[in-house]
């Protein structure tokens, strides 16, 4: 009995309770992630129906961050998967990504570290290598772009702060917000952090274009350097 009700099919479910149903009678915000990859993965495998297949997915790595840093190979390799599936996980991942910033008229504001680092964490703690990104800001906060200046470590003697403001310029921005990560999952300052957030910090004041604030993202959290009072004076 126990092992029967472990291996349900989805369609020995109320119809009304199927995940497909239910997203379109209530919105995908009602569903599990777990639900939500089974409408991706449409079917299971024997023993397990297709929630079960994405909440074993999940688990195996780590959450949804952990599937969207998961090498493509390693997805496909998971039972049940294969190239298709998992390249429509794959897919799905990286549009909710890119849905962020695609309509210029529902440009996001930043007014906190918090709404700085909605914007970038989930990708950037997915990171396997460093990278810089400098988020471009106009008048009101709203965002005018997010670019990435370096990739690999960004240590003081590496940084071309002209490189930095090159994009900010261009745009006119009225200010920016640095963020890079750390692919540890650590997201404690170093000493080049604080070095390099001071140089750029300096810099803004010439180019008269406000460094409001330098993010580290870890693994699930980040860290503002401006909070803790590190290279802003």
């Amino acid at each position: 009995m126990d092992q029967h009700i472990l291996t349900y099919r989805i369609t020995d479910l109320p119809e009304e309770e199927r995940p497909r149903e239910r997203l379109a009678r209530l919105g995908p915000q009602s569903l599990s992630n777990a639900e939500l990859l089974a409408i991706l993965l449409r079917v299971g495998v024997k023993g397990e129906n297709a929630v079960q297949v994405g909440q074993r997915l999940l688990q195996d790595f780590g959450g949804l961050t952990g599937l969207h840093r998961a090498d493509f190979q390693d997805v496909v390799a998971k039972h049940g998967l294969g190239p298709a599936k998992a390249a429509q996980i794959k897919a799905a991942i990286e549009l909710g990504n890119r849905l962020r910033l695609e309509a210029p008229d529902e440009r996001p504001a930043v007014h906190s570290p918090a709404d700085a680092a909605a914007l970038v964490q989930y990708e950037m703690s997915a990171l396997e290598q460093e990278e810089m990104r400098v988020i471009l800001l106009d008048t009101r906060n709203r965002v005018l772009g997010i670019k990435q200046v370096y990739k690999g470590s960004t240590n003081s003697s590496q940084v071309r702060v002209n490189e930095l403001f090159k994009d900010a310029i261009r745009v006119s921005a009225v200010s920016i917000v640095i963020i890079h990560n750390h692919p540890s999952g650590d997201p404690t300052p170093s000493p080049d952090d604080v070095a390099v957030t001071r140089a750029i910090v300096q810099a803004g004041k010439l180019l008269d274009i406000e460094v409001l604030d330098h993010l580290v993202i870890g693994r699930g959290r980040f860290v503002s350097l401006k909070d803790r009072g590190l290279g802003f004076g």
